[in-house]
């Protein structure tokens, strides 16, 4: 049976205009795209179906998700199942979310602090062993905002690709800037990445292929 995944974009702070081009991109993946995999895709922004049972997913996808996005069932339910083993993948605004849950922030890492304009710029990526990364080049060129976080990540997570803050306008972490991480986490694996804010990206063969590589590792499958 194929792997489910749970896609949920709700917003109750900045809401991008991404997001329905975003949601149509991981069904255009779970059909088929790219290099194959095949997983079901349910999308939701009701926080209600956190209230109920999630045992049917492999993993759970916060794409674009800002502000406080779950009730205290739905945060009880969620960090049930992902300690049962399921997966957790963060697309960039994920890392804008749930500031007032500790368990989150651990979950995902590292918490969003600002970004400059949105422009091109370079990422260095890392890790191109991870199914995430092995098809970019050793220097990927995007245009994206370019997170900074509060903190960098790195240490608690295997980071996959960083910043070239030369390559751009505005960086504020200095030398060292992850931007894609992930991070298994007792049965489950958890996969971020910060790109993706943009319509176009989700046209991008390379951002394609990079949030398939995400998803269908973080699924275990």
């Amino acid at each position: 049976m194929a792997p489910r995944v749970l896609v949920y974009s709700r917003t109750t702070d900045y809401r991008h205009a991404s997001i329905p081009a975003a949601v149509a991109a991981v069904r255009s993946l779970g059909d088929g795209d790219g290099d194959g995999h095949g997983f079901a895709v349910d999308a939701t922004e009701d926080p209600a179906v956190f209230e109920a049972s999630l045992d049917a997913y492999d993993a759970v996808v916060f794409l674009s998700t800002s502000g406080e996005v779950l009730t205290p069932a739905g945060r009880a339910r969620l960090a049930a199942r992902l300690d049962a083993g399921a997966g957790f993948v963060g697309v960039h605004a994920a890392a804008c979310t749930e500031y007032d849950w500790p368990y989150y922030g651990d979950l995902l890492g590292a918490r969003f602090a600002r970004h400059p304009d949105h422009q091109p710029g370079k990422a260095v990526v890392e890790d191109r062993t991870h199914p995430a990364t092995r098809h970019l080049p050793p220097v990927w060129e995007f245009t994206d905002e370019w997170y900074d976080f509060r903190t960098s990540p790195r240490g608690a997570v295997r980071v996959l690709v960083s910043a070239d803050e030369s390559s751009y306008e505005g960086g504020g972490m200095g030398a060292d800037h992850p931007l894609v991480w992930c991070h298994e986490r007792g049965a489950g694996r958890v996969f971020y990445t910060a790109f993706g804010h943009a319509p176009q990206a989700y046209e991008d063969p390379n951002f394609r292929a990079h949030l398939l590589g995400g998803i269908t590792w973080a699924t275990g499958r």
